[in-house]
């Protein structure tokens, strides 16, 4: 099975943290194959950034992901840019303080609320959709990216993004119980 994951936004929102984080989470803790690919504009902070991350239980022949099966949009320009051209059976996340629209097969969720609201920082937004994301999909393991966390994340900042990673895997269960009732 292969299956293609688009994270995008503005940068400065962590995404390309998250893309090497579940791509560690699945290749190195749930020994899947990964390849895990970057691109930001030339601004440094507020231009476009995207992480793709693909993971399969088989080699991957293209690093690309070309089809993508999961897109995770941060900001407006991202999923204006990105939503048409995910697989018709596929899974779009939005944060839905950011992102605004009316298509019926969009998850809102609130990433960047429950960062400011429930861990008391924006900056961990990126986190809280990687816990969401296991949530929902199950594509990774809740303890595999708390694992990736410990080795990518300063000490520092490690408390803060664990209880980011729980609040965003609540969240997912909860939107995604309400939604699939």
């Amino acid at each position: 099975m292969r299956t293609e994951i688009r994270l995008s936004g503005r940068g400065g929102q962590g995404l390309i943290l998250a893309g090497i984080v579940v791509a560690e989470a699945c290749g190195v803790y749930e020994d899947k194959q990964v390849v895990q690919t970057q691109s930001y504009g030339p601004e440094a902070r507020g231009g476009a950034s995207r992480a793709e991350v693909i993971i399969s239980d088989g080699q991957i022949r293209y690093p690309q992901a070309y089809d993508p099966d999961i897109l995770v949009a941060l900001s407006q320009p991202a999923f204006d840019r990105f939503a048409p051209k995910i697989k018709k059976s596929g899974l779009i996340f939005a944060d839905s303080f950011y992102v605004h629209t009316d298509r019926k097969d969009v998850v809102l969720m609130p990433f960047s609320e429950t960062a400011r609201n429930e861990i008391g920082r924006e900056v961990v937004t990126n986190v809280v959709m990687l816990g969401a994301l296991a949530a929902v999909t199950g594509i990774v393991k809740l303890e595999s990216l708390k694992k990736a966390l410990r080795h990518r994340v300063r000490s520092a900042f490690l408390d803060l993004n664990l209880r980011a990673v729980d609040a965003g895997y609540k969240l997912g269960k909860e939107i995604w119980k309400k939604r699939s009732s």
